[in-house]
Formats: C-alpha cells, structure tokens, sequence
C-alpha cells in the first residue's frame, strides 16, 4: 500500500508510535490533574479567579522559558531534555494531594492551599517550558517528510484521545475514588510516560552553528516573522485560544449554571475532544491540506461560532454538541497549523520555532484561562464566553482581508519552491 494512501503510514515508524503513546498519557495524567484540582479548588474558593490565577501560574515560567526551551533543543539532545522534564514531573502530583491533604486537617488555611497549588503549577510551567519545544521538534525526525500531515493527525489523535478519557476519568475519579486515589493514578502515568520517553532509539540531531546565544535565541523569531504563513497561523491560534476559549470556565458551567457536578463537568470537559477525534479520524483519509488557508479561517470562524452557541445555551446535549463542534473546527485547525511549522523551518532552527510557537500558542491556553477567569469574574461566565467568541468572529473577518494571497499557497510544496516564494514572505 502506497504511504500516500496508507492511514496508518506514520504508525509504521517505531519511535513515532512510542511518541504517540507516551503523548496519550501524558495528556491523560495532566488532564486528570486539572479536573481535579480546579473542581475542587474553586468548591473551595467560590471564586472565579482562582480558575483564571491557575492558568497564570503555568504561563509566567512557560512564556519566561520557552525560548531557551528552546534553545536547549536544537543544541542539546532532545530525547534526554525530554527524560529529564518527566522525571522531574512525576512527584508533583503527590504534592499536590499533600496540600488538599493538610488543608482538609485544618493544618493549612484556603489562602496557603491555593498558594501552594500555585506553586506545583509555576513548578510544572517550568518543566513544560522545556519539555514542548524537544518534543515538538522531534516528531519530524521520526517520519519522512511526506509523512508530516498524517504524522501531525495521528498526533493530534493520540492528543485528543488523552483530552477524552481524562476530563472523563478526572469527574469519575474524584466523585468515586477521592482525591488520594487519583493523584496516585497520575502519579503513575508520568512514570509510563517517563519509560515509553526512555526507550526511543538513540539518534543524533542537527545542531545550531554557532554558540552566539541571544543570536540563537532570535533567529527562531526572526524566521517567524519574516515567513507569513507561519506568522499568521500562529496569530490566528494565539487569538482564538485566548479570547474565545472557554475551557477554564467549565466548573462554573458545571458547578453554577447547567448544574451537573463533577460527573458532568468530566463530560463538558471531554466533549471537544470527542469532536475533535472524530474529524482526525476522517482526515487520515481526508487531509484538509487542500486550500489549507482558506480551511484554516473557515475552522476558527467555526470555533468562535460554536463558543457563542455554548454560551447561550441551557441545555446538557447542546453544550455538549457546541462543544463537541469547537472541537472539531479545532483539529482541523492544528493539522494545518503543525503541517506547516513542520514542513518551513529548517532541521536545525524546529526546536527555536517550536518554542517561540509554543509562547505565542500553548501559553494563550493558560493565559487565555487568565482572561477568561477575570472576565468571567466582572462580567459573569456567559457574557465572557459570549465575547470571546464574538473577538474571534472579528479576528477572522480581518485575517480573510489581510491574507488573501495565501489562499494560493500550497503548503505540500517545498517552502523554497519557486511557486511559493513570493507568497511565503
């Protein structure tokens, strides 16, 4: 079966099915953690903010780190920055029911337990500000090149399932198993992942050449903006992430309006997902690589919608589906988005562009939360959700003004191809 018909192409490359996994759990021990504790902090706290504060404490040592996350990719061995970032990880969670632990002993106060909580956060923002731009950067020397898009879909897959089954399992855990019993869950996916992470096979890896660092550090920078497409679709993520997402205001949703506890919010938080597996599913066949451009602004056009419809609604199966269908328009968003930061860079700059992505793009999900928490805070859950959808709707309007010339961009060609040349900058 030709690779260009084969679904399953990029499974067939060891490594990468070993990266694939270790992201499933990896993604299912964080989400977990977060179900968790922001259900039980803000029955705790009753206040909106802390949910946002959460987001911040990740971002602030994230955005700080990012770029010499960075940096420590391209010149030092990815596979060991990645084994280290795990092995760090893998006590936070038990940290973590300590302090709920100590604070339902009365041994602690609210105040100290969200600053603690705050604290295994900003901890954890620092290992992820390592760890994503070396595993980023990796996943292109696992498959070849005309691999990139299923490879990115069945990442995304992989992603997703994790994004699933944890919210899922987070409500289930916490209402039948306590808080000790879950933490130690995660507690032993981190080590899977940890071991999955050590047996990759060992491989070399195109170094920076040069050790000029604050040189090194710009380049990735410079490359993003002075390459439009790579520009744009990390601005268009970085826009409706931040504005219109509304994943940290779940608990309120579930908590204060539609009323369905823990059990429900596990449920509201996996619904994306499950949207967002769905369509990967059909573009294993179906790439939506094809006029990607105009797919890209069509699927945030879509995401902001379906946030708008959340909000309005009162019903458990139509937030579902709203959410279900942000989801959606999400994945297809991503695919295109990883496909063209895999394909432009060059080898030995992915792990500076994966890390300046990563600050503009993973952040805005913490500092999105941030936003979403303070505006949620004043303007209450619905009317926040509702604006940031609107934002998003605005955003698209300029983008399709702004980038009319990259609708003609074929982002399977080389970025050197003399086609693309002028429309690529």
């Amino acid at each position: 079966m030709s690779q260009h018909t084969d679904a399953f192409a990029a499974l067939r490359y060891r490594d990468f099915s070993i990266v694939t996994v270790n992201q499933f759990c990896l993604t299912l021990a964080i989400l977990i953690q977060e179900v968790i504790v922001s259900y039980s902090l803000y029955q705790i706290t009753k206040d909106p903010l802390t949910l946002g504060l959460i987001g911040l404490a990740e971002a602030i040592p994230f955005i700080t780190l990012s770029l010499w996350g960075g940096y420590f990719a391209d010149k030092f061995n990815k596979q060991r920055i990645m084994q280290c970032c795990l092995f760090f990880s893998i006590p936070m969670p038990m940290i973590l029911w300590g302090l709920f632990h100590w604070h339902g002993l009365h041994q602690i106060s609210t105040d100290q337990l969200a600053l603690g909580i705050y604290a295994v956060i900003f901890c954890l923002g620092t290992i992820r500000g390592f760890y994503n731009p070396s595993a980023t950067s990796l996943k292109p020397f696992l498959i070849p090149k005309a691999l990139y898009a299923n490879g990115a879909t069945w990442t995304t897959i992989g992603w997703q399932s994790g994004v699933i089954l944890g919210p899922v399992s987070g409500g289930f855990m916490l209402a039948y198993l306590g808080r000790e019993n879950s933490f130690f869950i995660v507690t032993c996916l981190l080590i899977i992942s940890f071991i999955l992470i050590s047996k990759l096979s060992k491989r070399t890896f195109p170094t920076i050449q040069h050790d000029h660092l604050w040189q090194s550090l710009s380049e990735g920078f410079r490359f993003i903006f002075k390459t439009k497409i790579v520009l744009w679709a990390i601005s268009l993520d970085l826009v409706s992430v931040l504005f219109g997402g509304v994943i940290a205001l779940l608990p309120i949703f579930a908590n204060d309006i539609l009323k369905i506890g823990a059990e429900g919010l596990g449920f509201l938080r996996a619904a994306p997902s499950i949207g967002a597996l769905l369509t990967m599913i059909v573009l294993t066949r179906f790439p939506p690589t094809q006029h990607a451009w105009r797919n890209m602004l069509l699927a945030v056009a879509g995401f902001g919608i379906f946030t708008i419809i959340f909000a309005c609604s009162r019903q458990m199966w139509l937030s579902l589906f709203a959410l279900a269908m942000t989801g959606a328009c999400d994945s297809i968003s991503v695919v295109i988005r990883q496909t063209i930061l895999q394909i432009f860079p060059p080898e030995n700059m992915r792990g500076r562009v994966a890390a300046v992505n990563g600050m503009f793009v993973s952040s805005s999900n913490e500092l999105g939360a941030f936003e979403s928490g303070l505006a949620a805070k004043y303007l209450g859950a619905v009317y926040a959700s509702m604006l940031g959808g609107g934002v998003t709707l605005v955003v698209i309007l300029v983008s399709w003004v702004k980038t009319s010339d990259l609708f003609k961009v074929n982002i399977t060609d080389s970025p050197h191809d003399s086609s693309n040349d002028k429309k690529l900058s």
